[in-house]
């Protein structure tokens, strides 16, 4: 159950418990149960729409039906009053806040039973006479009417009070702080209000003000206006230069990438067990694949040792033959048993009862020992000499 709706149950409980606590019609609390119970429908009312402007057909039948003549303080203090005590304030309510809330809660509540009437001065009176506002008259018309506590709005208030202005609006009492507010030659404008005693004193909220609310969007300056560019404003539109407009853009990137960094270092911290064990699966995988590639026994070193080996046998040359004795450079020096010399086989092959034949038998004994020995020494069946140069 929302607030608003558990208010107005409560004071509609309360009107009618008042209602069947009275003597009747005729009797003594009669007109208190209705001015309680009006005061309650008003009250259930105003929770539930805004206030009327003084203009508007509800504030107008209001006032007819109020029968003006000044309450005296005294019965106004003791609800004793035949009617709803009016009391005005009035005010800028530039960027309307808590405090200005607070001011017309206290206004509201100054007597049992008070309606609230709430003047606005319009933006060329505000402009001429204290300075530029923040928000539009019609933007400071809307945010008054809506808070809880008002019953009744007047555009354009006058700044200064007259007697003719009272009276329009049926005023009992106004409601302001008690310092004193100067204007033009006049040193209180409140001074004529005083004078009736139609004046109730409120108190100012400390550290809240318009003025308050200025000064900390003037010292904010650069935030706010980073804030608006960030969020689709143009330049323009913010009354900012081109190169404060690159230099607040810049200033933008660099606090979103901080911003960024820490949300990495933060999603780290709260992961950090995660990513370690990964980490160090992670590397265990890296080194047993780094040393079965590049290990002592690794495949990288078997393919160099094979691909040098290869290349060593590619680069080296092979060991060239040397010249035999009588100076032929393809005899093959690497035999394992070259054949004797020429001399020695025929030395071997002399028979010297060759000689004793040949001398008995007379005739040509030289003749047919030099055949012999060349017949023998060339028709050498275990020697083949391999030089192409003897034919």
């Amino acid at each position: 159950m929302s607030r608003k709706r558990y208010r107005m149950e409560n004071e509609k409980e309360m009107s009618s418990k008042l209602e069947d606590n009275g003597d009747g019609p005729n009797g003594s609390d009669a007109s208190f149960c209705s001015s309680s119970s009006q005061v309650f429908a008003d009250s259930a009312q105003a929770l539930c729409t805004s206030a009327p402007y003084s203009t508007d057909p509800a504030a107008v039948a209001e006032r007819e039906r109020c029968r003006y003549g000044r309450i005296p303080r005294s019965s106004a203090l003791a609800g004793t009053a035949q009617r709803r005590v009016r009391v005005y304030a009035d005010g800028i309510y530039d960027m309307f806040h808590q405090g200005h809330a607070l001011q017309l809660q206290q206004a509201k509540t100054v007597f049992p039973n008070v309606y609230l009437i709430v003047g606005v001065c319009s933006d060329a009176l505000t402009h001429s006479r204290k300075g530029r506002t923040v928000m539009t008259e019609d933007e400071r018309y809307e945010a008054v009417r809506h808070c809880r506590y008002v019953d009744e709005v007047v555009r354009d208030a006058p700044w200064e009070y007259e007697e003719e202005f009272l009276e329009k609006h049926k005023i009992d009492f106004v409601a302001h702080d008690d310092i004193p507010y100067t204007s033009g030659d006049s040193e209180d404008v409140y001074a004529m209000v005083k004078s009736k005693d139609m004046f109730v004193a409120t108190q100012r909220t400390e550290g809240v003000s318009t003025s308050d609310i200025v000064a900390r969007i003037v010292r904010d300056y650069d935030m706010y206006v980073r804030r608006n560019l960030a969020r689709g404003y143009s330049a323009k539109e913010l009354n900012v230069s081109f190169l404060n407009e690159k230099k607040f853009r810049l200033q933008n990137k660099m606090d979103e990438l901080k911003d960024r960094g820490k949300k990495v270092i933060t999603n780290i911290g709260e992961k950090r067990v995660d990513i370690l064990s990964k980490w160090e699966e992670k590397s265990r995988e890296l080194i047993d694949a780094f040393l079965l590639l590049f290990g002592p026994d690794g495949r990288l070193s078997s393919i160099w040792n094979e691909s040098k080996g290869r290349l060593m046998q590619a680069l080296s040359q092979p060991p060239s033959p040397q010249a035999s004795e009588n100076g032929d450079p393809h005899e093959n020096r690497s035999s394992e048993s070259p054949p004797p010399t020429k001399a020695r086989r025929c030395d071997n092959l002399w028979d010297p009862h060759a000689d004793a034949s040949s001398s008995d038998g007379g005739g040509e004994p030289e003749e047919a020992a030099q055949r012999q020995l060349t017949d023998d020494c060339s028709d050498d069946d275990d020697y083949q000499d391999p030089s192409p140069y003897l034919t």
